[in-house]
């Protein structure tokens, strides 16, 4: 995202500004005008994918580290490992398109990506929180509740401001790095129980 960004306002087609602090542009502006569309499309794809097998180790995860968590979630969990890889997917096709129905199938995919993003990543952490890794869910879960936190306050800001542009996309840029934040948590779960994924071949 930043380096799609940086390379929009380096060509002039993004102004010159932190987006972060002055709110002067969204995310998905970063994705519609080229070249840093090309970045942004490039990078969000592969993203989408890399998401989907994340979802689904994180679940082989629980089953190892708790068989009865790994059951317990299995279908909530596989739902938003579906839904947020392909909304996402849907999301990148379309933007940048100003066709009512693309218009429609663009929000579609951002909503559910982060919508389904936001499911598994809650269901990991509830199931976490039964574990001995619970210091590290609870971290998790504090970045969840302040992402949600501010979902509650854009809706607020979106009610009351006369122009609350740049205000949700400040919340949509923070809210953003926070839930990518949650992943490197994860990360650190996952090498504190060793854990290990291999692909193996079965003799014939």
């Amino acid at each position: 995202m930043f380096g799609a960004f940086a390379i929009g306002v380096s060509y002039g087609t993004l102004p010159d500004c932190n987006p972060i602090i002055d709110g002067c542009r969204s995310i998905s502006a970063t994705g519609r005008q080229p070249p840093g569309s090309f970045l942004f499309r490039a990078i969000m794809m592969p993203h989408a994918v890399i998401l989907g097998f994340t979802w689904y180790l994180s679940w082989l995860w629980l089953l190892r580290l708790r068989p009865e968590l790994g059951r317990s979630y299995a279908v909530p969990m596989l739902i938003a490992g579906v839904v947020n890889p392909l909304a996402l997917i849907i999301y990148v096709t379309f933007l940048g398109t100003s066709e009512p129905i693309y218009e429609f199938m663009r929000r579609i995919g951002i909503y559910f990506g982060f919508l389904g993003n936001a499911v598994a990543q809650l269901v990991i952490t509830i199931a976490l929180l039964r574990t001995e890794l619970r210091s590290l869910a609870r971290i998790m879960l504090g970045l969840i509740v302040v992402v949600f936190g501010m979902g509650i306050l854009n809706l607020v800001l979106k009610a009351t401001l006369a122009d609350p542009d740049p205000a949700e996309n400040r919340i949509e840029w923070i809210a953003s790095i926070l839930m990518q934040a949650w992943f490197f948590v994860l990360l650190v779960a996952w090498r504190r129980t060793d854990a290990h994924f291999s692909v193996r071949l079965g003799s014939r």
